[in-house]
């Protein structure tokens, strides 16, 4: 019998040219899982044409590439899911979509699924339909969706926030009933390891990266990285994400300002789309700032995202929900230093070997007096920069997809 996995994941689904395309690190998720198992089905989130018209941030800063075109094309299934994040959709499609997931999870040997929100979940369905049928299966989560939800309540549009308020009471029960009836926990990195641990019978701290051994830093460009900064140069600070109230770009900018008026010399850059870039723009030019930061935008080339976060001398971060963001571990890759806000997932990152420097949450003043002693104190700097890298030697994609397809074939029968 051959093995077959199904997955069921809230990746977004396009059409392009006739041709369905996913973006380009799902696509990469599919070279590796295909190492693995024969066949691999897909279920996804099909993008309706209003949204992509409306260029929603989630599409914007996006690379899509064609599924036919991949190598490995023909061990792949995809399975349209609908878009269901109102609750009147939900509630039409829901007995179709639930059909189907039956259907896909009587065909397939392994079942590994993504949790995520409440309306519009169609993996918390697929494990109903797998407790109905009596069928293990594993679950896979990188945030913890009802504190993410709680934090940034506030700063939603209006309607959205009566909806996520209805259901917020209903999201954690729900979710951890259902992890507590998985067979596997794979929880990415820390934070949803902490959380949702206690409720599952085999819980695994994982990672999702998608960095290969060859993109960690060489020993010449790090020794020209700590040469640059023992002699005093500029500092060099960075970020990758989206310019999102969860990533904290508002602190982010009033931490640079900060650490401005007190004459540290720094260039600064923020590489990603986003809803606030607008506001970040008005808000560098009223800090007076506009000289020392640069918004590049979604940069579509990753190597060249990680030359610039190899070459820079920290990576400033701000994040302020329970999440697993795989930047951090690509600037430790990069040998970059990783400066923010304390919490379990960056802090596990480096516990071994060192590489990261935290401030209490929230408190960018305290974030912005650390980044002030490293660049006063460059040998500490310099090494903290090697601590990094060393950190980041143990992180590369074919080695923790080798683990988790092994976790999964052991434990989902």
């Amino acid at each position: 019998m051959k093995e077959k996995l199904l997955l069921v994941n809230p990746v977004i689904l396009r059409e392009m040219n006739g041709q369905f395309g996913l973006d380009d690190q799902t696509c990469q998720d599919f070279m590796r899982w295909t190492e693995h198992f024969d066949r691999v089905v897909f279920a996804c989130i099909t993008l309706p044409e209003h949204i992509l018209d409306k260029s929603d941030a989630s599409v914007s800063g996006t690379n899509w590439q064609p599924i036919a075109d991949l190598p490995c094309a023909d061990k792949i299934e995809v399975v349209k899911l609908p878009w269901a994040y109102r609750l009147q959709n939900f509630m039409q499609t829901y007995a179709a979509t639930r059909k189907l997931l039956k259907e896909k999870i009587e065909e397939c040997e392994y079942l590994c699924f993504h949790m995520w929100g409440f309306i519009g979940g169609w993996g918390a369905v697929a494990c109903l339909e797998a407790i109905k049928q009596g069928r293990s299966y594993a679950v896979w989560t990188d945030t913890v969706e009802y504190e993410v939800t709680r934090r940034i309540l506030s700063s939603l549009p209006w309607k959205r926030r009566i909806k996520e308020f209805l259901t917020l009471p209903l999201i954690k029960p729900y979710h951890q009933y259902l992890i507590s009836k998985s067979e596997l926990g794979l929880f990415q990195g820390q934070d949803c390891y902490l959380e949702f641990s206690p409720f599952n019978k085999r819980p695994h701290c994982v990672y999702s990266i998608h960095t290969q051994k060859s993109d960690q830093i060489d020993i010449a460009s790090l020794k020209l990285k700590i040469d640059s900064l023992l002699s005093g140069t500029t500092l060099r600070i960075c970020y990758a994400g989206r310019a999102a109230q969860m990533k904290g770009p508002f602190d982010w900018l009033r931490t640079l300002h900060y650490i401005h008026t007190l004459g540290v010399k720094f260039q600064a850059t923020w590489m990603g789309q986003g809803q606030l870039i607008p506001e970040m723009k008005s808000l560098i030019e009223n800090l007076g700032i506009s000289d020392y930061v640069n918004l590049v935008g979604f940069v579509s080339n990753h190597q060249k995202l990680l030359q610039i976060v190899r070459e820079s001398h920290i990576f400033l971060f701000c994040h302020k929900t329970p999440e697993s963001p795989r930047c951090l571990v690509e600037s430790l890759v990069s040998g970059c230093p990783i400066v923010g806000y304390e919490s379990p997932y960056p802090v596990d990152l480096v516990s071994k070997n060192g590489g990261g420097v935290f401030a209490p949450m929230d408190n960018w003043q305290k974030l912005a007096e650390k980044l002030i002693e490293l660049n006063s104190d460059r040998k500490l700097l310099s090494e903290l920069t090697s601590s990094a890298a060393l950190s980041g030697q143990y992180f590369d994609e074919k080695t923790v997809f080798q683990r988790r397809s092994k976790l999964i074939k052991e434990y989902i029968k």
